[in-house]
Formats: C-alpha cells, structure tokens, sequence
C-alpha cells in the first residue's frame, strides 16, 4: 500500500475538466480490499473524511475531500469470469477499457454502455454513467453484486439476496454509502452491432423521434445550435460479418474531425464568439454517412480528446422534443454563441433508487462548452427548461439542484436517506456536494 501527507500545489488532485481541484492531507492507493478497510478505519478514528476517486471524468466535486483521497490504480483486475453464470467480477479501480477487452478475449460482452473508456468501473456506475437504448439501461443497472467498504472498516457483500437494500442502493452510491471495492456485472456473449451514421435535418429527426427510438435498439442524435443540422446514429445488433471502418477512414472521422478539427473550431470559438454561428454551419456538415460493423464496445465508445464542461438532465421521454425545441427557441432569443452540439440520449425505466432513469422511460439532454468558454448563463437557461419538464440531472454533470428539488424528483430519496444514516451516520464520507444534493 501507498500512503502519502499531501498539502502542496504538486500533490493536487484535479478531475479531466480541470475545473475541480482539491489538496487531500493525505492520499492512498490500496492494493486490496483489506488495506483499504484498514485505511478507511483509520481514518474514521483520525476524524478525516474519506472519498474514492477514479479517473476524474466527472464534472463535479462527487469525489473530493479535504481529509483522505484513494487512489484506484492498485485496486484493478478482473477477479472472476463466469460463463455459466454469466458475470464478470471486476475490482473498482479497473478501467472500462480493460474490462471491455478482457470480455472481449473470452468472448463476452457487456449489454450497453457509455461513450467512453477511460472511467474506472466504479467511479463509472456511483455517478450513474449510461449509453443510449431502447431496451438496455445504465451500467449500475447491469450490477448483480458488489462488495463495499463502510464507515466503520467493516466489508459488506451485497446482492438481491445478501444485503439486499444496500445493494439496490450501492449500485449507484455517489460514494455516499462506503468504498465499492468489487462490481459484479451481468454479461452476454459478444454481439455485433451495426453502426448508421448519417446527417438528418432538426425537423425530420424531432417529428420521426419516437419512431427513431422504437425502430433502433440504440438511437442518439446530436443538434448543432443556429443550424438545422443533426447526426444520428443508429446501432443494431448484426449477424456479421465484421467491417469495422477502414484505419484511414476510421481516423479521419473520429481523430481528424471529431476531435482536431473540432478543437480548432471551439478555440477559433472561443477566441471570436461572433464567429460561432459560421463555425456551427461547418462542424454540422463535416462529418459524413458511414456505416460500419463492429464488436459491440468499439462501437458504443469513441475518443473524446477534446475537453469541455456539461449539464445533462433527464426527463420523460415523452417531453424530450417539446424540451429540446425550447432549448433551441432559448438560444435564438438569448443571443447566446454555443459551439457545442446537444447530445439526445434514451434508456428504459430501472429500479435503482437514484438512477436518473428510476421508474420511466428516459430521454437524456445534455449540453457542453468548451474548456474556458463561459457556461453559466448558457447552463442555467438550459436547467430552467430542463427542471420546468421534471428533469432529473446526471449526478456526475454540472448543475445546481439541492437535496430539497431532489427529494421530490426521487420516490425513494428518503429510503436513500436512512440507509446512509446507518451506513454512515458520522459523514466519513461527507463532502460539500453531497452535502447539497443529499442534505446534511
């Protein structure tokens, strides 16, 4: 194990955006779930409060603390692989790269998943990440068990049949409950899906949305603002065979374009907001249709090289339309110059108590700005529309909901509630967002 007294600028600890930063009095990289309970014990006794970071993809302060920060990057491998069973027993620390390729080498496959790979799988399922489907849901709600570390040092096995109502729970903690050391996760053999890429104008993808997600098992669509322009994506499980995108073509789309192009356009943005409009136009049409065949985490996931801020809320999926054109009516009556397109996602209804998606079919808005571009006003007129539709926001994105609007967004908010009371009555897993969005 790895223990070191932190305090100065060096020993900072800063999340992928670069918005959060925080100096721990002391960090920790734990190599097992034992050193980490003893960690943890420790600290409780010390009175420093306790948070697990992973890779920092989320946008808000969920992870920081003042008291002691664990590390992930000893805490990682697969533990178990269960073709019977079908799971996969992974530890927390683990990326969601290698756990995908580690499936992938058995020839196994998670049901859906988010549009990246650098998370760690437990920093990935505590802040609710998810993809788009129409029938498949969010990491979290792909969990059979976990195992998690508590306020006191104890070590809890969790499962619909082992400590069932901090399993319901735990799947998507915030880390208000304790340390998730290990995930279970329900897996399937390796599918295909066939990926459509296509250009579709705002009007035609907004009147054809419904039909759009009842047609495909995984649908998005991203909005340029101050264009009609939309890209959609459609994936769908394929016989096969596999034609994954030429290494060139690939590398055009998704590093060229996708990202050193898109760089160039969000800091000529950035530098000369007049001239977003213009840029808008051109980044809506630059990329092309394509169609392409692939093992199921490659086309789920994508590089995102560019870094930028986000909001993304929640709704019904029934007002995802009527929100997003009165997102659109916003920006063309504000004024306001946004170089970033609108991602719209979908999932169906779970039963994790705090899943954004807990109890109705889902419809995901989420809007960015480039690193350094102001976002405020942008973000807050964009959570007015959201909240006046009873969005839910994503745990892990920016916005400014408490514990009181969360309380009636959430049937089991309350359940939520008591069980971190008894799990942790003392806060040793405390923070200032938690202190927001749960209560105190």
């Amino acid at each position: 194990m790895t223990e070191r007294t932190t305090g100065t600028s060096s020993s900072a600890w800063r999340n992928w955006a670069g918005n959060v930063t925080v100096r721990p009095e002391r960090t920790a990289a734990p190599a097992s779930a034992e050193e980490l309970a003893a960690l943890v014990a420790r600290a409780a006794a010390e009175g420093l409060r306790v948070k697990a970071v992973g890779t920092g993809h989320s946008f808000t302060a969920a992870a920081a603390t003042d008291g002691l920060l664990i590390r992930p990057e000893r805490l990682t491998g697969v533990h178990a692989v269960d073709r019977a069973a079908g799971t996969v027993t992974v530890a927390a620390g683990t990326p969601l790269r290698r756990l995908n390729e580690t499936l992938s080498a058995h020839g196994l496959s998670l049901a859906n998943m988010g549009d990246i790979m650098e998370q760690t799988v437990s920093g990935a399922v505590s802040t609710g990440t998810h993809g788009t489907g129409r029938d498949s849901a969010s990491l979290a709600a792909q969990i059979t068990g976990l195992e998690l570390v508590t306020a006191d040092g104890s070590r809890l096995t969790c499962s619909a049949s082992e400590n069932p109502d901090v399993f319901a729970a735990a799947r998507l903690g915030l880390g208000a409950l304790g340390v998730i050391t290990a995930i279970t996760f329900a897996v399937e053999p390796e599918f295909l899906l066939r990926a459509r890429e296509e250009p579709m104008p705002f009007d035609r993808v907004t009147a054809e949305f419904d039909q759009l997600v009842a047609e495909n098992e995984h649908f998005e669509f991203y909005w340029f603002p101050h264009t009609d322009s939309c890209t959609t994506k459609r994936n769908n499980r394929s016989a096969g065979p596999a034609a994954p995108p030429g290494r060139v073509a690939g590398w055009v789309e998704d590093e060229l374009l996708a990202n050193g192009l898109f760089q160039a356009v969000c800091t000529v943005g950035r530098a000369v907001p007049a001239a977003v409009p213009g840029i808008a136009k051109v980044a809506g049409r630059a990329l092309s249709a394509r169609t392409y065949t692939d093992v199921a985490y490659k086309v789920f996931t994508s590089p995102r090289r560019v870094r930028f801020l986000e909001m993304e809320y929640a709704l019904p999926r029934e007002a995802a339309v009527a929100a997003l054109r009165e997102l659109r009516a916003m920006i063309e009556r504000t004024g306001l110059r946004i170089g970033f397109p609108v991602e719209v996602r979908t999932a169906p209804a779970d039963d994790v108590p705090l899943s954004t998606a807990y109890g109705r079919d889902t419809a995901y808005l989420a809007v960015h700005m480039y690193r350094g571009t102001p976002y405020r006003a942008y973000f807050t007129a964009a959570e007015q529309i959201m909240t006046a539709h009873g969005g839910r926001p994503h745990w892990g994105k920016l916005h400014s909901r408490d514990a009181a609007y969360l309380a009636g967004a959430y049937p089991r908010f309350a359940e939520f509630g008591a069980l971190r009371d008894r799990l942790d009555p003392q806060r040793v897993f405390g923070n200032d967002y938690l202190r927001r969005v749960l209560g105190p």
